[in-house]
């Protein structure tokens, strides 16, 4: 192994040892606090332009294997971890993690110190960083200060599918959902499948009578990378189809239903990326530990004719807007993340839609919310 360096923005630096491709790489650090699936966590698009640091201490301990990509090819443009395993065993592995960063060209540091990285993020928030080998400091410093903010940037167009294609229902049909590529994962449309619809994926350019043009039952929003503020697009696309075909978002997808409905978004200070997160359903209490991944959050109380509350203690409901007013009728808060209190969920029942801030298909992560896709087959009527 060669030695490698990771510097911030901020000039911070963390040394380890480069275990994937040569060079150098930037991108925005977030950290992720999953304890498995790294795989599908490099092949989700919605880490386009990141650094992913996994807070898990061990990392490749059982390799990876073409079922578990959510993508073609990785997303994040690099990994860091505190100990990349050595070797790795399962049965079905198809490789080890270092061969495939090699294969894919993802630049990867290991042997670095990731909580005190980690513990950077937290206090500093996320921030461009470059990392590789064979560059000293000052060169891996200038290209962090020189990398773009995620702020501002459109990278859903960037990791969106350029032409439609299908997947057909695998069990008895249901019905047809279109799915809007904002930066879509493939368990994504196997959930969809698997409850009796057939899918069409498009393209994130998609305009509101180009998927009216398929004739869905439904509408699906998908996740994705970047700042939702730019998708002019995807937007004019949305606020086009409310009150016509019931509609589901989840993620980017939530963040573009949001903003079509009226609200504002905001770039939280490091995101929530992980399988653990815990969200109250605001109806029953009940909670669901969840699967996350994005640095922006919809402001429902832009939408209010108060201001947001400020927060003492433990998040409560009170931390959100119940209901606020929209054109096109009232908008719900239905979720709420028990870290930090910011909305997870909304819904507009007079325009048949709703959605979520985090990934109920999971991959990786808890399973607690895979009910949304039943929910949105109740809402399609079928």
């Amino acid at each position: 192994m060669r030695p490698g360096l990771l510097v911030t923005a901020d000039g911070e630096a963390f040394s380890g040892y480069s275990v994937g491709a040569d060079g150098a790489a930037t991108g925005e650090v977030i950290f992720n606090t999953a304890m498995s699936g790294y795989q599908e966590v490099l092949t989700d698009p919605s880490y386009a332009g990141q650094v992913v640091v996994m807070t898990a201490p061990h990392i490749g301990n059982y390799g990876v294997t073409a079922a578990d990509e959510q993508a073609p090819v990785p997303a994040a443009t690099g990994l860091v971890v505190r100990s990349l395993s050595l070797r790795h065993s399962n049965w079905r592995a198809q490789g080890s993690l270092a061969e495939y960063l090699h294969r894919h060209r993802v630049v990867a540091l290991s042997d670095v110190d990731t909580r005190r990285l980690t513990r950077h993020i937290r206090e500093k928030g996320a921030m461009p960083v470059a990392l590789g080998d064979g560059f000293d400091r000052a060169e891996l410093a200038a290209m962090a200060a020189s990398a773009p903010l995620m702020t501002g940037r459109d990278l859903a167009s960037g990791v969106s599918t350029k032409i439609s294609y299908q997947q057909e229902a695998t069990k008895p049909w249901r019905g047809h959902v279109v799915a809007v590529d904002l930066g879509i994962k493939s368990e994504i449309v196997a959930n969809l499948a698997g409850r009796g619809f057939d899918v069409t994926v498009v393209p994130a350019a998609s305009t509101a009578e180009e998927i009216i043009t398929h004739d869905p039952t439904g509408v699906f929003l998908s996740n994705g990378p970047g700042d939702p503020e730019p998708l002019v697009g995807p937007i004019a696309a949305v606020r086009g189809v409310l009150g016509r075909i019931p509609l589901f978002g989840i993620c980017l997808g939530h963040q573009v239903l949001g903003l079509a409905l009226g609200a504002k978004t905001f770039k939280l200070p490091f995101g929530h990326h992980g399988g653990n997160h815990p969200v109250r359903r605001l109806d029953d209490g009940t909670v669901e530990i969840t699967s996350q991944n994005h640095g922006f959050a919809v402001d429902l109380w832009s939408l209010a004719e108060s201001s947001a509350p400020v927060r003492h203690g433990l998040v409560t409901d009170e931390l959100l807007p119940p209901a606020v007013e929209s054109e096109y009728g009232t908008v719900r808060a239905t979720h709420q993340n028990l870290n930090d209190g910011t909305l997870e969920g909304l819904e507009c029942k007079t325009a048949a839609c709703y959605s979520v801030q985090y990934h109920p298909e999971a991959s990786p992560g808890p399973h607690d919310a895979l009910y949304l896709f039943d929910r949105f087959a109740e809402l399609m009527g079928v």
